[in-house]
């Protein structure tokens, strides 16, 4: 995924959950054995400078805290080409591209409905909302 997508920074696989969702902390027992969505930035030195993990497996950070949970961090920008344009294969459970925003624009509206059934919810519900209007429009590039 490094070199496909030209990242200038490393990414971690951890398949068996022994070299980082578990020693992170971010194993979900609760829910059948998952790791829970999660960011944890290192630091060049090897510190954990800023650590998120969802409640669950619904749950995600908004992409601009974790650009700016970076670039608090004061580094100097890497410079890198731009990512090049692959060829994804998707498997055969993948959804269509044409159908990821009808498909968020209905959570989105279910997620609207449940903070209206359920005050307590409501705060839950305005996070979820914003994350699928920040998705249907990754999704809506994604169609032009």
């Amino acid at each position: 995924m490094v070199s496909k997508l030209a990242l200038g920074f490393p990414l971690l696989s951890d398949a068996d959950a022994s070299r980082a969702i578990r020693p992170y902390g971010v194993w979900h027992d609760e829910r059948g054995g998952i790791a829970r969505p999660a960011v944890v930035i290192v630091g060049p030195g090897g510190d954990e400078c800023f650590r998120w993990v969802a409640r669950d497996f619904a749950d995600r950070i908004a992409e601009d805290d974790v650009v700016a949970a970076v670039a608090a961090l004061g580094l100097p920008p890497v410079r890198q080409a731009p990512p090049a344009a692959g060829t994804p294969e998707p498997g055969d459970t993948a959804m269509p591209v044409r159908a990821l925003e009808p498909y968020f624009r209905g959570a989105r509206f279910a997620a609207v409905a449940m903070g209206m059934r359920h005050p307590q919810v409501k705060a839950d519900a305005d996070a979820y909302v914003a994350e699928m209007d920040r998705y249907r429009e990754a999704a809506r590039t994604l169609r032009h």
